[in-house]
């Protein structure tokens, strides 16, 4: 195998199954029924919903958690936005209920702004209720803690962006999330989703072989690694793509960036040896075991 044929491979490695896919297609309509019954009298569904996170930005890998908005009606707003302490709260344990009548399981989760539903083969729904803005992109949503108040969030000019920019740069962007991700698995890099999402996006955007294919992603790799140890470890935050929300670092990603890079190094020296096993033992400390042995 070149080094085309197992990093191809390796992402390949990385998506979800069809089946998996279709569960989770099923699950979705399920839920937005489900809000649409209670909340519109209206059996859809489709409507007032959204994919969101990774999933929604097409950066997920098989471990990811499934993220969606359901759009209730201003009504509700109205009414839990009245509310004299933590409407937002109340707001939470209502949808829950909802759900409730189809997922038994689900809870409202520790971080106050959106109800889980964890389903028995470890698909994991986060479902975040939010009112649609008169900009018609952008949502307000209930986050209970510290009394309550309402956030906002555009997920849609996010989506949007990663879009645009990965059809401009030959579909590695979203390859490039996707191998990052599978990089803070295998070695517990402390940085989110949407962290990895938007410095991907700032780096492949002046990568000289941006518009090159899996035969360059050894280089891509070296190169990603190379940006990210050296990074100010006093930065805090990013804005992200799109939306130019604030994305704050869980914490110094640096170091265990510096040992991938080296060790991606390492493992171009034996690919230029024609020690193909070797380098992908080496991807492997990197990336984990979806990388081809």
């Amino acid at each position: 195998m070149s080094v085309s044929d197992y990093f191809s491979t390796f992402c390949s490695n990385l998506r979800m199954s069809t089946d998996t896919v279709s569960k989770i297609q099923y699950r979705y309509h399920q839920i937005t029924k489900r809000i649409n019954t209670d909340y519109r009298n209206s059996s859809s569904e489709t409507a007032y919903s959204l994919y969101v996170g990774s999933y929604g930005r097409g950066t997920e890998i098989w471990t990811s958690d499934i993220d969606m908005i359901v759009q209730l009606p201003y009504e509700t707003y109205a009414k839990f936005n009245a509310y004299t302490s933590n409407g937002q709260s109340a707001l939470l344990q209502e949808v829950k209920t909802v759900l409730q009548k189809t997922y038994s399981t689900s809870y409202v989760k520790g971080d106050g702004q959106v109800i889980g539903i964890n389903f028995d083969d470890g698909i994991n729904f986060e479902i975040v209720p939010a009112f649609i803005n008169k900009d018609g992109s952008s949502y307000t949503y209930p986050d209970s803690n510290n009394g309550g108040s309402w956030k906002t969030t555009d997920p849609k000019k996010e989506i949007e962006a990663i879009n645009d920019r990965n059809k401009l740069v030959n579909k590695n962007l979203k390859r490039l999330c996707r191998m990052a991700r599978a990089w803070k698995k295998k070695c517990n890099v402390s940085m989110s989703g949407i962290l990895i999402d938007t410095l991907a996006y700032k780096f492949i955007n002046d990568w000289e072989y941006k518009d090159k294919s899996y035969l360059y992603y050894d280089y891509m790799s070296r190169d990603f690694f190379e940006y990210l140890k050296n990074i100010d470890t006093d930065k805090t935050y990013w804005l992200a793509p799109g939306s130019g929300r604030y994305v704050y670092k869980d914490g110094n990603f640096q170091s265990k960036a510096k040992t991938a890079y080296e060790n991606a190094l390492t493992a171009i020296s034996y690919e230029s040896n024609n020690q193909s096993y070797s380098a992908k033992q080496k991807w492997r400390e990197i990336y984990g075991a979806k990388f081809p042995a």
